[in-house]
């Protein structure tokens, strides 16, 4: 009997059940979606306007993630804006990388554990002021590809890429759980000289493939109505960028022009700028940005902050603009959160802002990490570039009649050594220059039989006089400092791109040396050891490219330590540093604006000596045999001139 009423009320009850569960299938359901009635966006049915700022989580050590996002979410972001850098993730053909610092997926997963809605910029060109803008440089390796066209070789390598990334971020869209509610295609193609609508449509093809039909596919170019043209597609939302000097009124009516309905878009709200070597320190005051920034959510836009942070350009990850000028180290972009992830007075006054229009969380903001200043750390002279062949350049060298380019001997950053004999007595100065206009790419260390002779430059079209005898070694050492990012020239080819020519004889038979320095900072460091203390350098005011290396450690008895900190270079000219192996990148202090590098504490070690390896390319302070003079120093800020 008991199981007869059972099965009775069951029974009655399974309308009610079947009915309940459907709701709830309807209210759970997630969605984000265009109003266009309303201009607005919809998310899960009601009404939507996100306030995001940008973060390049490439820019970011892994370490770091949590506490930047944090603050972003702190100051009443409701979103974040993110590229994805196709090079940085495939740096050789097939060669995917997707862990530690690379873990695109983690990061978007962290960012919705704390609240944060994600707008996705997967490219495949970002710009971003990033080496090719993101592109990697092998597609070069074809010689005659058209980039960010329908290039049947370029459309190949980008559907491979999209068919590896896109299905890694599907589950994470919106509408399938996660944070992700629109997806930028491309990046402002206005700005490119191709204007190729078959490259769009293949581009929202491919996306629709991969992501389905229920995300929101967008495109961003500058408030200008010719770039819209170039730069938009049917079944792609169209928005713009600007910064603080632009009307804001006069910016929108370009948008609607191509989007007569829907949401307002500022993309790229510009809360600072980017810097150049050679160029001072750019900021844009933090009042002129927080009153654009009000003037824009009091219309109902939305808005992107970019950058909200800008991070670090490590390694050799820095792009350029053209005419070719290479971009710092640092990418702080004098954004409300600094390069080290400091609160600033921008940021609080951006929060004060935005606290009128979103409700800002409460609880205590993270504070700014200490910095530490680990003082003064002697550094002595190891060898010479040339003198280190052996284990820069283990496998050997290529043998060519004329020079190679980078790409032509495998390599896409640092540094290549061109090495020929000269074929004629050079008693008086004889010069030397490329059979081109730039061809060299992008700067060259020339030395004769070990002498020093000067530099070649891409920007500098005049010849440099060298001297030496028949048959003397001629080494020619070139940096690739930061493939151009924007525009037309975005495949950059680096090396010595044409003939080299001393007088009128073009100059043969070279001897190509690929440098690996990354693989022996990394495992060499102890072995560069050596018993020779006292070798700090020569009393001459220019030097050949020289390894120095030294090594310092944390403090015992002072807790919390190790703490971030900044590199000094007083009296170092140019070149590379590594710590522990990490790559931190290009130092300048002789052009800055740049003159101390952030370090962050997490490459830090407390249970060993840290290593120290610099790469001195033109001078260095260690001469005189004077310890004193050959030193970098740890200080607690960034300076910036």
């Amino acid at each position: 009997m008991h199981r007869i009423a059972l099965c009775t009320l069951l029974l009655r009850l399974a309308p009610l059940l079947l009915s309940t569960a459907h709701g709830v299938r309807n209210v759970s359901r997630r969605t984000f979606e265009l109003d266009y009635s309303h201009d607005r966006f919809l998310k899960d049915g009601l009404p939507f306007r996100y306030i995001s700022g940008s973060i390049h989580y490439f820019r970011i050590p892994r370490f770091y993630w949590k506490d930047r996002l944090l603050k972003m979410k702190m100051a009443g972001l409701n979103a974040i804006q993110m590229y994805v850098p196709w090079n940085f993730h495939e740096p050789q053909p097939g060669r995917y990388e997707f862990s530690g610092d690379r873990d695109v997926e983690y990061f978007i997963k962290l960012a919705h554990e704390l609240g944060l809605l994600v707008i996705l910029r997967p490219g495949p060109y970002i710009c971003a002021e990033w080496d090719m803008g993101g592109l990697p440089a092998w597609l070069l390796e074809k010689k005659f590809i058209v980039l960010r066209s329908s290039d049947p070789d370029y459309l190949a390598a980008v559907d491979k890429w999209l068919a590896v990334l896109l299905p890694k971020l599907k589950p994470l869209l919106y509408q399938n759980g996660g944070p992700i509610i629109t997806v930028q295609v491309e990046n402002e193609y206005g700005s490119y000289f191709a204007c190729d609508y078959n490259y769009l449509r293949f581009l929202a093809h491919r996306f629709r493939y991969h992501l389905g039909n229920d995300v929101i596919l967008f495109t961003t170019d500058g408030a200008n109505e010719i770039l819209l043209k170039c730069g938009t597609l049917q079944g792609l939302y169209a928005t713009v960028d600007f910064g603080t000097g632009r009307n804001i009124t006069e910016a929108f009516l370009i948008q609607r022009k191509f989007e007569p309905k829907g949401p307002l878009i500022n993309s790229e709200f510009y809360t600072g700028w980017l810097d150049h070597w050679g160029k001072p320190h750019v900021t844009v005051d933090a009042e002129i940005v927080a009153d654009a920034l009000y003037n824009l959510l009091t219309l109902g836009a939305n808005v992107n902050l970019y950058m909200f942070i800008g991070g670090t350009n490590f390694a050799y990850w820095n792009g350029a603009n053209t005419p070719y000028s290479a971009q710092p180290t640092s990418y702080d972009y004098d954004a409300p959160l600094s390069e080290a992830g400091d609160l600033t007075k921008k940021y609080f006054a951006l929060r004060n802002v935005i606290q009128k229009f979103n409700e800002v969380p409460e609880g205590l903001i993270p504070p700014s990490t200490p910095k530490y200043a680990y003082g003064n750390v002697a550094l002595r002279k190891f060898k010479t570039v040339a003198e280190a062949l052996d284990i820069l350049c283990p496998s050997g060298p290529v043998k060519s009649l004329y020079p190679l380019s980078f790409l032509q001997v495998k390599q896409y950053f640092g540094y290549v050594l061109y090495r020929t004999t000269l074929p004629q007595d050079c008693s008086g100065p004889t010069p030397i220059f490329s059979s081109s206009s730039n061809g060299v790419h992008d700067r060259a260390y020339v030395s004769v039989d070990g002498v020093p002779q000067g530099i070649l430059d891409r920007h500098i079209m005049i010849p440099l006089d060298i001297e030496g005898k028949a048959g003397a070694t001629l080494d020619i050492l070139v940096e690739n400092m930061g493939r151009v990012n924007y525009g037309t020239f975005i495949n950059d080819s680096k090396g010595l791109i044409s003939y080299m020519t001393l007088n009128s004889t073009i100059l043969t038979n070279w001897t190509i040396f690929p440098l690996d320095t990354e693989a022996v900072a990394r495992s060499h460091l102890g072995a560069w050891e050596t018993p020779d203390k006292g070798h700090y350098g020569e009393n001459i005011t220019s030097t050949l490219p020289t390894f120095y290396v030294g090594n310092f450690s944390i403090p015992s008895g002072i807790p919390d330590l190790p703490q971030d900190t900044f590199i000094s270079f007083h009296g170092w000219v140019k070149g590379q540093v590594w710590i522990n192996g990490f790559n931190l990148g290009r130092y300048w202090p002789k052009q800055g604006p740049q003159m101390t590098l952030f370090v962050p504490k997490n490459i830090l070690s407390t249970s060993a000596p840290n290593n120290i390896t610099i790469l001195e390319l033109e001078s260095s302070p260690c001469r005189d045999r004077n310890p004193e003079l050959c030193t970098v120093e740890f200080v607690d800020s960034p300076v910036f001139i």
